[in-house]
Parts: C-alpha cells; structure tokens; sequence
C-alpha cells in the first residue's frame, strides 16, 4: 500500500492552519479578526450533522442490544463513571487554585470593573435547577428534537426510537435497515465535511489572535498557565491512571486522536468532532452500541476540562477580590459547580455561562469579578474543548470494556499504529464474548 503524502494528512493540515492562523492574527490583526466566518462555517457544518449522527448511531445501537436491561446498566455505569471522575476535576481545580493562587496580589475594585459583557453573559444562564434542566430534555415535538441542536434532546428520542424498533422485533427490520443506510449516508457527509478543517481550524484561531491579541493577557497569563497545568495533571495522572487500569496508555490515545485535537484546538468546541470521535472510538474496538451511548451522554454528563474551569476560576475571583471564603464556601462551590456542570454545551463559551450559573448560586463571590476573564476566557475555551474531548475518549474505552465490549487487541493495534483515516466510512466491530471489569 502506497504511503500517503504528509500534505495529504489531515492533522498535517490543520496543524500548518493553526500555525497560518497564528502568524496572521499576530502580524495583521484586523486581517485575522475577519477570518471568523471561516471558522463559524465550519462549526455550523458540523453541529449541523451531529444530530442525524447522535440520531442513527443511538437507534442502531439499542437495536442491536435488543436488551432493554443491558442499554440501562450502560448508562448507570456511564453516569458514575462520569461523576465520579467529574467530582475528581472538580476537586483537582480546587486543590490547585488554593495551592497556586493566581488571583493573590489581584486587590482589584469590583466597582471599577466593567459588567457590560458579564451581564449579557449571565443573561443566558437558563436552567440552573434540576428540574428545568430535566424538564428541558424533553423536546416540543419528536421533530424539534432533531432541528433544536440539543444533543440532550436528541439522545432522548434516539432512546425512545432504538426501543420501540426493539419491540417491534421483525416488523421493524425494514425501518432499521433504512437507518443503517441514512447512518451511511451521513458519515459520508462527516467525510466530505472534515475536509475543509483546516479551513475551519485557520479562520477560528487567525480571529482569536487577531481580536484578543497577545497584549489583552496581560497579568491573566498566570492564570491561563495554571489552567493548563492543571489540566495537564488532570490527563496525564488522573486520565492516565484509568486508562492503565483499563489496559492501554493514554499518550498513546493523544497521538492516536491527533487530528481531532488539532481540530478542537482551532475551532475551541469538542463538538466540532463529536461523529469523528465515535468512528474513532468504533476503530479501537468499543461496540458500536456502548460507542452510540456513551459519547453523546458524555459530551452533556462528562465535561472534565469545565469542572476544572469552574473551580479553578472561581477561586481565581474570590482571590483577586479580596473575597474571604471558608471550606464550607469551597464545598458550596462543589456541589453547585457538579450540578450546573451537568447539560452545559460543548461549543465555545460554554465554560464561562456554566461559570455565570455556580457564582450565582454562590453570593458571597461577586458575579461582576467574571469581567476579569472576559477578554482572556477565549484562551482558556481551547484547552477545556481539549480536555473534555479527551475525557470522553477515555470513558468510552472505560465503560466498553467495564461491559466486556472492548476489543483489546484492536485496541492496542489502532494505537500502536497511531490512527485510520477520518475518511473510512463506518466500522464494524467484533466484541469480546465474555465481561472484563475494570
């Protein structure tokens, strides 16, 4: 088999995109701040596509189950997978906040900060209690679910379809084989619309450098730093840790997933891979029905790189206030913080509403303090879009193979061999026969 050449790689690609987009946004601001379309474009081309994704894959999954039992023991174990392990960011972005504490020697004046953005931030907090959010899973129509962009939504009705085809038993074969085709289908669009990443990947970070620029980190960069750090620290030890219990290395799993790290790392949003991911996670071997159930439940339940934000910022606020809190206050903040975490978006921006709703619920830390990241947020958006993509990679493997639906060695080959190409069409993946626990 011919080698592809390395201009022809798509990671290659997006990683002299990154790189154009850089030198652009650096040397001609205006210039770069107007590349923004291209990276909005490429966005709107894949957020326009996940729902059909999240819709066939999750139908086909369940049908292939056939056990209403079994699809319900996948997903008890995806939530406290995700808890537990969401709880562990949480408590990491504490223990570095109070260690580093980037926000001591802030002595800034809440009065004197400038709210305008924090207000029209906090305005689209929306559903802060449980309840609302519970209640806003359930779409208008069967229909809306599918054109709203909820993936919450979306999973819902997928579940309610992939049972009732279930059911059905061989009446409902002719329905399915025509979602297995759809599922083609779509994938063949995902094909055709990873290609222009690069595109995407150059216009979202020539505007990011272009209208935030170097200068506007000014004294943040401590924070951005910690920031990294600690998410850095969350993947290697706490990510790495898991992914040795499960049976494979998770540098191996970065390299692996290069290019879609290449690509969140340009467009700020885990969501821009979301049906490369699940082809990806397919190839290593997960069963396509655990694949089809865990990705996007992670991508609303299982935001790791948003938990360490959330804590971490703050933390960061109080600090650079001058706000005195107690332990009770910090655990306060962990219990909002787990909650208002759950269902926020994987797009751009989402970490800072999700921050919005937890200072809310907490009073004695001045919500008017988020002016201070306001011009430094977009830094951070990339690396909890990175971290989050990363923990979901990381569960899907966990639960997969916590079911016995983990082919190890189709796993060590895809990670050895360092990838497939994004554009093969949809895998099928033979499972192990018997459980292995994690």
């Amino acid at each position: 088999m011919q080698k592809k050449p390395f201009y022809k790689i798509l990671y290659v690609q997006v990683l002299i995109a990154v790189a154009i987009g850089i030198l652009l946004g650096y040397f001609y601001p205006n210039l770069g701040a107007s590349m923004k379309p291209f990276g909005d474009a490429f966005i709107r081309l894949v957020k326009m596509i996940i729902a059909p994704v999240i819709f066939c894959t999750v139908v086909v999954g369940i049908a292939q189950m056939g056990d209403v039992k079994r699809v319900g023991r996948v997903g008890g174990k995806a939530l406290i997978y995700f808890e537990v392990v969401s709880t562990f960011a949480l408590v990491l972005g504490l223990i570095v906040a109070r260690t580093v504490q980037p926000g001591a020697g802030f002595d800034v004046n809440v009065q004197s900060l400038d709210t305008k953005g924090v207000t029209s931030i906090t305005s689209q907090t929306g559903h802060t209690s449980v309840v609302d959010f519970l209640i806003h899973i359930i779409p208008d129509t069967i229909f809306s679910a599918l054109t709203s962009g909820e993936i919450l939504q979306v999973l819902f009705i997928s579940i309610l379809t992939g049972f009732a085809l279930s059911a059905m038993g061989k009446e409902g074969e002719p329905v399915l084989k025509g979602i297995r085709l759809v599922e083609h289908l779509v994938f063949s669009i995902v094909g055709m619309i990873m290609r222009f990443a690069p595109i995407g990947a150059f216009g979202a970070m020539a505007f990011t450098i272009g209208a935030y620029g170097v200068q506007s980190l000014g004294n943040l960069v401590g924070l951005i730093l910690t920031f990294y750090f600690t998410a850095f620290l969350f993947v290697s030890i706490v990510l790495g840790l898991i992914a040795k219990l499960v049976g494979f290395n998770i540098f191996k799993l970065l390299r692996y997933l290069r290019e879609e790290l290449l690509i969140v790392l340009g467009t700020s949003s885990s969501e821009s891979v979301l049906p490369a991911l699940m082809r990806k996670m397919e190839a290593a071997g997960a069963s396509r029905p655990v694949v089809s159930m865990v990705v996007p439940t992670g991508y609303s339940f299982n935001l790791d790189g948003t938990n360490i934000y959330m804590t971490l910022a703050t933390l960061f606020i109080a600090q650079a206030t001058n706000t005195h809190i107690t332990l009770q206050h910090e655990l306060l903040i962990l219990g909002v913080a787990m909650l208002t975490s759950k269902g926020a978006a994987a797009v751009t921006g989402g970490g800072f509403i999700t921050l919005a709703a937890t200072l809310q619920a907490v009073p004695e830390i001045p919500v008017a303090g988020m002016a201070l990241l306001l011009g430094v947020d977009r830094f951070m958006s990339e690396c909890r879009a990175l971290t989050n993509f990363i923990g979901n990679a990381v569960a899907t493997l966990v639960i997969a193979r916590w079911e016995g639906q983990l082919d190890i060695q189709k796993l060590h080959a895809a990670l050895d061999n360092g990838g497939v190409p994004v554009e093969a069409g949809p895998v099928e993946v033979a499972v192990e026969p018997r459980r292995s626990e994690v």
